[in-house]
């Protein structure tokens, strides 16, 4: 006969491996933020640009920021530009390029 399964001990199990998972990814994305250099924004500005980015609809400024991500990511820039290269809102030039695409 087969042994009985141990329901709750399994969900527990689950219930803490995503608990790590989801620590690991809060702790990720704080990474990336200070990576970028993007800790040295007003929380307010931050959150924001992050709703900006999450809810925008145009594909060539999502395009524009994917490559320069991708860039980031590979190492081809990994500071982020310096204040006087950014535009009135605090967008970066290639901001403005993708949305003239």
């Amino acid at each position: 006969m087969r042994k009985p399964r141990d329901i709750d001990s399994e969900l527990k199990a689950l219930e803490a491996k995503a608990k790590t998972l989801k620590e690991r990814r809060v702790r990720q994305l704080g990474e990336l933020v200070i990576a970028t250099g993007a800790e040295a924004l007003d929380p307010d500005l931050l959150a924001g640009a992050l709703l900006a980015a999450a809810t925008t609809k145009d594909a060539g400024v999502k395009e524009g920021w994917r490559k320069a991500g991708a860039a980031f990511f590979r190492g081809n820039e990994r500071k982020p530009a310096p204040r006087s290269e950014r535009g009135p809102e605090g967008t970066l030039p290639f901001d403005r390029g993708a949305a003239s695409a």
